[in-house]
């Protein structure tokens, strides 16, 4: 996937869940966080960011704030973007056994809209992608705050494999420096209770990391999954 031209910036200070104070070319300017978590490890004082200028003069904020460079890695944080990275790759069947001749996005299932229905000739197959940008020692982790939905999405997931469909949830962690993954359960006890009862009742979990540049950011590797 290829990303808007890019400038850089420098981190101020968050001042809510979407909204950082950023210096780009020594001014100060509001930028737009497309990420609900709270990322503490990232957003620091005086880190390196990159920045999409907003293009809408009529916007309260100058910029969205895309990638950020932490000990030497480039990571995306836009969780936007998990959704249409899947969608890339199913579509390019460039995922194994995820190869299904129809892709429908944003459908609904019971109380919850899931990222992805698939069916074809084996059935249908429900998704739904998780963004990932905490990694420590080389271990991914979501979430990092606490999330109903999170939760939420994993009993449909659990629903729809009772009833006999496929179900699976996808961590594209936005960086390339994790080698496996687990729920964080200090974070989010309750998440990472209900993502072990997933995986009993056969929902599939998966997790890529990704390839990040200034220009494009794209699935890499699949990670093992350690449900700790």
């Amino acid at each position: 996937m290829i990303l808007p031209p890019l400038v850089k910036g420098c981190f101020v200070r968050r001042d809510n869940r979407f909204r950082a104070t950023v210096t780009v070319a020594g001014r100060q300017a509001w930028a737009h966080v497309p990420n609900s978590g709270r990322l503490r490890e990232l957003f620091t004082p005086g880190q390196s960011i990159w920045l999409s200028p907003a293009g809408d003069p009529g916007r309260k904020t100058a910029y969205d704030l895309r990638v950020v460079k932490y000990s030497g890695t480039l990571v995306s944080v836009d969780a936007r973007l998990p959704n249409p990275l899947l969608a890339e790759a199913l579509t390019d069947e460039r995922l194994p056994g995820f190869t299904y001749p129809e892709i429908r996005r944003e459908v609904t299932l019971g109380d919850s809209r899931l990222d992805f229905r698939l069916s074809g000739p084996e059935g249908v197959c429900w998704i739904e992608t998780k963004s990932v940008t905490l990694v420590t020692d080389g271990l991914a982790q979501f979430p990092d705050a606490p999330t109903a939905r999170g939760r939420k999405h994993l009993s449909e997931l659990m629903k729809a494999r009772a009833s006999g469909d496929r179900a699976a949830v996808v961590f594209v962690v936005q960086r390339a420096d994790a080698h496996r993954f687990s729920p964080h359960g200090q974070a989010d006890p309750l998440f990472a209770t209900r993502l072990h009862h997933a995986a009993a009742a056969g929902v599939e979990i998966y997790a890529f990391t990704c390839n990040v540049s200034l220009e494009s950011i794209s699935l890499a590797a699949e990670i093992p999954i350690a449900l700790l």
